[in-house]
Order: C-alpha cells, then sequence, then structure tokens
C-alpha cells in the first residue's frame, strides 16, 4: 500500500498541531504541579467530556470491538456495554463527591477516607501497582495496536512504529501536561470521528460487501448481528449478558470504567470548575461512548468477514506480519488498507490521534500517581513545585519506555482487556460502598486487592504461554467460574473488614464533613459526633443518591436505547428502531425532569 503526497500531508500537518499545542501551554503548564496534572482546576464540562471521549478512543479499541464481533458477533459487546451502568453511577452519584474532595489524585482519597499507616500503606503501594503495573498493561494494549496498524498499513517494523509514534506522543505529553493533552483531545475527538464515520461508510460500499443491505443479508453475517445473544443458547447468554449485567459492571475494576469512579475519569472530574461540570463532563462522555461511536467500527468488522473470513485469510494478504502478532483484531488494519488516497490520510491520522490521545492521557495520569503518592509522599515530602513537576516529565518518559517495552512482546488486545478485568474482579463493590458505609477501612481494600490477584492466579493461570497464560482457552473464566471469584475475593475483604478496628473518629468525622456523603451507612457516625457535640452534618445539603439512582437508571434505558436503535435503523429494522427511538425520548424527558430535581441545570 503507498500513500500519496495528500495523504502524507494531512499527517504532517497533524503531528504539526500536536507539537505545536504541547510546547504553547508547556510554560504555563510548568508553573506548578498543580496546572501539569489538574490545569489549575478550571477546565469546562464540554471539554473534560470531549477529552473523555477522545482518550478512550485508542488504537486498540477498533481492532477490539474488531476481535469481539469476529469472535462472538455483536452481542460480544456487552462483555464492555455492561461498564455504562458503572459510569451512570459516576456521573449522578460520584462525580459530584469526587469534586467536593479537592483532592489532586484519586489516590489521595485513600488518607482523606482512611487514616494511620494503613492508609499510607495503601496509597503509596497503589500508586505503584496502578501508576505504573496497570498503566503500562494498559499502554501496551494500545501500542500494540498501533504496531499492528503500523505493519499492515504503513510496512513498518514494530520498532518502527514504537518509536516515531511514541516519540512524538512523549514529547508533547512531558512539555504540554495536562492542558497539553485536553486541548489536543478536541481536536483528536474530531479527527478520530472523522476517520472512523469515514472508513465504515467506504467500506461497507466496498464492491465485495455491496453496501449495507447486502452486507447485513449475507449469510456469512447473519448469524453475527444480533444485538442480544441467543437465549437459546444458555451458555452464551450468561456468559455474555447476564454476568455483565447482573455482576461484572460492580464487582469489577477497570481502567475509565472504574466502580464510584477513579483513574483518568476521576483526573478530569477533579480538574472541572465545579460539581456542575464534573457531572456534566461524564455525562457527555457516557452518551458519547456508549451511544454513538461503536457503530462505525461494529460496520467494519462485519464487513471484514466477508473479504477477510478467517486468521488464514488475513495471513495470506499479508505475509509479512510476523506470526505471533496474527489475530481477528488484525483484521480492522487490514479493511484499512483498502481506503482511497485522501481517506486514508484522514483515517491514517485518526488512528494516530486516538493512540495520541489515549497514551497521553495514560502517561499524564499515571505520572500524577508517582509524583502526588509516591515520590512526595515517600521520596521528598518538601519537593518544591518545580521538582514536582520535572519528575513528572521525567516518569512520563520511563512510563512510555515500559509500555513500548511490553507491546513488542504481546499477541493481540483483547488478551490484556481479559487480563485487567480479571486482576480487579471482585473489589468493585469496595469501591461503592466506601463512600457510603463507615465501617469500610483501609484493610478492607488491602485485603482485597492482594485476594483478587491470589484467586484470579489460582482460577487461570498455567504454565502455558510465554506469560503463562493460557492464551489457548482465553484468560477470561468461565461463567460458572466468575461468580464464584467475586464471592470469595468478598469473603476475603468482608471478613477483614469486621476483623480489623474501624477508622478513628476523628478519620470519619473529618471526611464526612468534607463530602457530606449521607445515608444510614453513616448513622453510627452521626450519632457519635452528636453525643460528643461535634457538628459535621451541612442540614442545607438534602442526600440526593436516591434521586441520582433513580437519574442512573433512566439514563441507562435512554443511552442503550439510543445505542439499539442506531443499530436497527442501520440493519432497516425500521418498526424496532422507532419503538426503541420514541421510548429513548421518554426517557430523556423523564431523566431533565429528575436531573433538575436533583440541581440546578448545570449547562
Amino acid at each position: 500500500m503507498q500513500l500519496s503526497s495528500l495523504d502524507y500531508g494531512f499527517i504532517i500537518v497533524f503531528f504539526s498541531i500536536i507539537l505545536g499545542i504541547g510546547i504553547y501551554v508547556s510554560k504555563k503548564s510548568g508553573e506548578s504541579s498543580s496546572q501539569f496534572f489538574l490545569s489549575g482546576r478550571t477546565m469546562p464540562w464540554w471539554l473534560l467530556g470531549l477529552s473523555m471521549v477522545a482518550t478512550t478512543f485508542s488504537t486498540d479499541t477498533p481492532n477490539l470491538v474488531t476481535d469481539i464481533v469476529r469472535t462472538n458477533g455483536v452481542s460480544g459487546n456487552w462483555v464492555w456495554w455492561a461498564f455504562l451502568i458503572t459510569g451512570l453511577l459516576t456521573v449522578f452519584v460520584y462525580a459530584k463527591l469526587w469534586r467536593k474532595s479537592n483532592v489532586n489524585t484519586d489516590l489521595e482519597f485513600y488518607e482523606l477516607r482512611y487514616g494511620g499507616k494503613p492508609a499510607s500503606f495503601l496509597r503509596k503501594f497503589r500508586a505503584i501497582y496502578l501508576g505504573v503495573i496497570f498503566n503500562v498493561i494498559t499502554m501496551s494494549a494500545v501500542t500494540l495496536a498501533a504496531i499492528k496498524i503500523g505493519g499492515i498499513m504503513l510496512g513498518l517494523e514494530p520498532w518502527q512504529t514504537v518509536v516515531s509514534a511514541g516519540l512524538i506522543t512523549v514529547i508533547f505529553s512531558a512539555l504540554g501536561g495536562f492542558k497539553g493533552v485536553v486541548y489536543t483531545d478536541f481536536l483528536l475527538f474530531f479527527v478520530a470521528m472523522a476517520g472512523a464515520l469515514g472508513a465504515a461508510i467506504y467500506l461497507v460500499n466496498l464492491p465485495e460487501v455491496g453496501g449495507i443491505t447486502a452486507l447485513v443479508s449475507n449469510d456469512i453475517i447473519t448469524e453475527k448481528l444480533s444485538i442480544l445473544p441467543d437465549f437459546s443458547n444458555t451458555e452464551a447468554l450468561i456468559t455474555l449478558l447476564i454476568i455483565p449485567l447482573a455482576v461484572q459492571w460492580w464487582s469489577s475494576w477497570y481502567p475509565g470504567a472504574e466502580p464510584g469512579g477513579g483513574g483518568y475519569i476521576a483526573q478530569r472530574m477533579l480538574a472541572a470548575k465545579d460539581e456542575n461540570h464534573a457531572i456534566g463532563a461524564t455525562f457527555f462522555f457516557n452518551i458519547m461512548h456508549y451511544a454513538l461511536r461503536p457503530w462505525p467500527w461494529i460496520l467494519v468488522a462485519l464487513s471484514s468477514l466477508i473479504v477477510f473470513p478467517d486468521i488464514a485469510s488475513i495471513q495470506e494478504a499479508f505475509p509479512n506480519v510476523p506470526a505471533d502478532k496474527l489475530g481477528h483484531d488484525l483484521a480492522y488494519p487490514a479493511m484499512l488498507t483498502m481506503l482511497p488516497s485522501g481517506l486514508l490520510g484522514v483515517v491514517l491520522a485518526s488512528l494516530i490521534a486516538a493512540y495520541m490521545s489515549t497514551i497521553s492521557t495514560q502517561l499524564n495520569w499515571g505520572s500524577s500517581y508517582i509524583v502526588y503518592d509516591f515520590y512526595k509522599q515517600q521520596v521528598n515530602p518538601n519537593a518544591s513545585e518545580k521538582q514536582l513537576v520535572t519528575v513528572g516529565r521525567l516518569s512520563t518518559i520511563v512510563l512510555m519506555v515500559l509500555s513500548a517495552i511490553l507491546a513488542l512482546a504481546l499477541q493481540n488486545a483483547l488478551q490484556l482487556f481479559e487480563l485487567l478485568l480479571l486482576f480487579g474482579a471482585g473489589t468493585g463493590l469496595i469501591f461503592i460502598l466506601r463512600w457510603f458505609w463507615w465501617r469500610i477501612n483501609a484493610w478492607s481494600e488491602i485485603v482485597a486487592m492482594f485476594a483478587s490477584g491470589i484467586v484470579a492466579i489460582l482460577f487461570k493461570v498455567t504454565a502455558v504461554g510465554p506469560f503463562l497464560f493460557n492464551t489457548a482457552n482465553g484468560l477470561l473464566p468461565s461463567w460458572a467460574e466468575y461468580p464464584t471469584m467475586v464471592i470469595i475475593i468478598s469473603i476475603f475483604w468482608l471478613g477483614a473488614t469486621f476483623m480489623t478496628k474501624p477508622e478513628e473518629d476523628a478519620v470519619l468525622e473529618n471526611f464526612y464533613r468534607k463530602i457530606q456523603p449521607g445515608g444510614p451507612g453513616w448513622k453510627k457516625v452521626l450519632a457519635k459526633a452528636k453525643q460528643k457535640n461535634i457538628e459535621i452534618i451541612n442540614t442545607s445539603e438534602k442526600w440526593s443518591v436516591p434521586s441520582g439512582i433513580t437519574a442512573m437508571l433512566l439514563g441507562c434505558v435512554l443511552i442503550y436505547c439510543c445505542m439499539f436503535a442506531t443499530g436497527y435503523w442501520i440493519y432497516g429494522e425500521t418498526k424496532l428502531a422507532s419503538i426503541l427511538t420514541v421510548v429513548a425520548l421518554i426517557s430523556g424527558g423523564l431523566l431533565i425532569k429528575t436531573w433538575r430535581g436533583m440541581r440546578n441545570n448545570i449547562l
């Protein structure tokens, strides 16, 4: 495949703008650690929302969706669609709590909510555990997708892709900090969406595919189209739908979809102007992420089944691709090689945009953990702002190098997705309850974290493959194993909760006074404070969680109906699409009414 001068022009202009933004904001971002990691907490909801969408629009996402669709059909996407419930719980319940905490990172929360040495250990350990280990794993999946795209579309060796794409990303991330990331995300979002939509429209209309009508009526495709799993297939129904909706969304920790908020989503909420902007940003993100964005990828994935029906056909078309990089996820970049000049340049720029947006966010977020939660706490408590910014920039570079090395050794993105789900299993409920139940303490989280890893290893790790993972049978536990894992891990952390001392009264009172979480889970703390004549309740603030849960449910109906309706309009099933569109409009009206009852219009 040869790129034209027009294609190269798009890419060169794009890279120039990105680097220009990073250089432009570098001086302001270098003034303080707050500017470098949170942009001074002055960001509006719409800019943060676009940044969240751009961040989750990574190079591995279309590859992952393609792998899922080719393997399990469209309904296989419930493995991540179920996280909408988590996302909307964050919107309507946790966003305002995070913004009120006023912490610099979500890990700083530990020493606000808990006290003593266990809280200090938890904060520092998770700074390395999440900021380095999990963060590097996540970035390596994104870089792996870039390697495959570079190999298929440009004929690049893996190391060439890593060096060229990674170098530019790490430069503007280290220079521009969080503000540079968010500003470039604004551009990256529109470029990425244009590329995904343009590619989908063109590829669906390839002569081999024959257009949308021919696609959805093709015998190869019809069995893959259903948005819901086959209800007559009990195992598929439980694995693909029931477990994700009934257990997975609240029980698993996953980057970007943490129960109760966290990670880079929390970083953007903490950077918002106020609580209202934090809520607006996360709600906008969830609408775009689930309702609108998946379908261009799904259409390309379905089309790829006609052009490349199996892995052997991909290997035949691209014999230079290393054997250890072959997989169903390769079908997405393989389809993109069929794009015409001009559109090819736009799509390549969009994929570069997706890569840079995700990696820059992960670098800045992971670096914030290293700086605030490890370096400042463990190494140099008296560090100046200039020193903190310097450490932030150096850690950005180190994280990029580590993720690049790991990416060169991996095979497919689905492995990493499943790995992260597996090692986060059973911990999610703590992140939901710790705001509303006084009895949870630092030991609850410590035990849950270690129990999750140990149980995951006992269930699935074998001496097969270079990383001791049984890749032949998959990393995700079976439908029977997953609930068992969650129950075992929950027993461990609940046992630790009741076997250890609760947090000191002063710690709990200070947390309640600042956050005002409300609810029956704090009655004992409130009663003790009243006995001691300590005022910790803000009587002007009502408990909004019941209304928040109602809004969450209405939001789920709205977004799922929008997502389903879009699919059925594409499929040509107008009757069902019309019904779902009406339901979406009704639920949207009820949501607006409920939201206005909770607070003033944030827009």
